[in-house]
């Protein structure tokens, strides 16, 4: 009998917070951020308020804008103080 891990979920909670948390530490509106990054104001309204997870190639242009790794825009989904190991 073989012991599994214990399933983790993606955390966006945390995703979505950090999204607002970027875009208010450089005092953009929806509308700039929108404007730099190619991403509609809908959208990023949607992902703000948790309606929506936003795509791989959402989050890649919003990492672009904000000048970090993709990586790093997704490194909230495993949550405050969590690893991915």
């Amino acid at each position: 009998m073989s012991s599994n891990p214990p399933q983790r979920l993606p955390d966006f909670e945390e995703l979505r917070f950090a999204l607002a948390r970027l875009r208010r530490t450089r005092r953009w509106t929806l509308d700039e951020l929108a404007e730099r990054s190619g991403v509609g104001r809908r959208a990023l309204v949607q992902l703000e308020a948790g309606g929506s997870h936003g795509s791989v190639e959402t989050w890649f242009k919003l990492a672009e804008v904000f000048d970090i790794e993709i990586g790093e825009m997704l490194a909230p989904l495993y949550g405050p103080g969590r690893s991915r190991r």
